[in-house]
């Protein structure tokens, strides 16, 4: 994984919003509706191409193809798996409980269509018999950046953890939690090796490390919790054995969504089960409201000396465009609280087209904020080096 021993890079999480029609024709896919497979193809290479040329012209350093070819982060994996069908019960997390006329506000203001809360649950033994689909999008991606004139530092490629997977699409077949948990890792180890293979940076998500605790996890007590999070991580460390820890980074967050949030887990207590798992980064929300006083976390469990941490700078769930100071301001205390500059790279607290045909964010402003994300970097590079580079 690059880092930089003279300036603060940038990054991003991972998903970026994709064009109405691509949306449209993703959605519909989901849906079981017939669609025009060359179409799909056409929009996704379109969208592809828009967003690697957006994220050079907003200089991020570190970019990927935005999850543009996906219905959503996770909710892509029973597309490409078998053992998958029906449809899951999803519980309403803690805070929407508590906040009706919040979800109303949200249901009138954005519907959301993809399958999200009702994905398909695993109803067979879970197999992932053919990777074309993850050949085909680690090749669109390939060919769309060699039309890219401006080489970026280094690119990489999203994948769904193993228990985001089993907290979202629900277990209607396996005898426990963690049979199905395992039995999911060591499918989706197949697509982490292909990305590996095709020389990208893995990028992990993984909010069911955190999420959960509000929503599938909400009636347990913490301790039973956090050793879900220890079963968890231990089906990431399962699926990842092979790739170097390098090459890996994990992307935890508490829901990507602009709600109350007011029972999220405290990162105090399951930051020291995640920092067992074996990756070389870790990403981390840090600049939205309830979240961004967590950098003082990291200086009572400092994270191991070989692990990069990627803090949340942009808050992915609100239009306000962070002024270039506010974002220094945060790369400096993510660079205090670990205690070394070249081990820190600027990136968004989470994804800005989760789902397809479900944005809080237009795509106009997605850059805006990106623009302001690599001018933060530059100014925290001054304050940091003495240098603008």
């Amino acid at each position: 994984m690059h880092t930089s021993d003279s300036r603060i890079l940038t990054t991003h999480v991972g998903s970026l919003p994709r064009s109405a029609a691509l949306a449209d024709l993703l959605i519909d896919q989901e849906q079981g509706k017939a669609i025009d497979a060359a179409e799909l193809e056409r929009q996704a290479e379109l969208a592809v191409r828009h967003v690697i040329h957006q994220q050079a012209e907003s200089g991020v350093d570190i970019a990927n193809d935005g999850e543009q070819p996906r219905i959503g982060f996770q909710t892509y994996v029973p597309q490409r798996m078998s053992g998958f069908g029906g449809e899951s019960k999803r519980p309403t997390p803690q805070d929407m409980k508590e906040f009706p006329d919040f979800v109303a506000l949200m249901q009138k203001r954005n519907v959301m269509r993809a399958k999200v809360f009702n994905a398909p649950q695993a109803i067979a033994e879970v197999e992932y018999h053919d990777l074309s689909a993850v050949r085909d999008e680690c090749a669109l991606f390939r060919r769309c950046l060699d039309d890219q004139p401006r080489p970026f530092t280094e690119c990489f490629m999203t994948a769904a953890s193993p228990g985001i997977v089993a907290t979202t699409m629900l277990n209607a077949y396996y005898d426990s939690h963690e049979q199905y948990v395992f039995a999911v890792a060591r499918q989706l180890k197949k697509e982490y090796e292909y990305i590996h293979a095709q020389g990208l940076v893995l990028q992990i998500d993984a909010p069911d490390l955190a999420m959960e605790r509000s929503f599938l996890f909400q009636d347990v007590s913490l301790p039973e919790f956090q050793r879900m999070v220890e079963t968890h991580i231990a089906a990431l460390n399962l699926a990842v054995e092979n790739i170097p820890a390098e090459r890996v980074r994990l992307h935890v967050c508490w829901g990507n969504y602009d709600g109350p949030h007011n029972h999220d887990v405290p990162l105090e207590d399951i930051l020291p089960i995640i920092c067992q798992a074996r990756v070389g980064a870790l990403a981390l929300e840090l600049a939205n409201p309830r979240h961004q006083h967590e950098h003082k976390v990291l200086k009572n469990h400092p994270l191991p000396d070989s692990m990069l941490l990627i803090p949340g700078v942009i808050d992915s769930t609100t239009n306000y465009v962070e002024h270039p100071e506010v974002v220094a301001d945060r790369i400096c205390q993510a660079v205090e609280a670990v205690g070394e500059r070249s081990r820190v790279i600027a990136g968004t607290d989470c994804g800005f087209g989760t789902f397809a045909g479900w944005e809080m964010v237009p795509d106009s402003v997605v850059w805006a904020k990106m623009k302001a994300c690599s001018q933060g970097a530059r100014i925290a590079t001054r304050r940091l080096w003495g240098r603008a580079e």
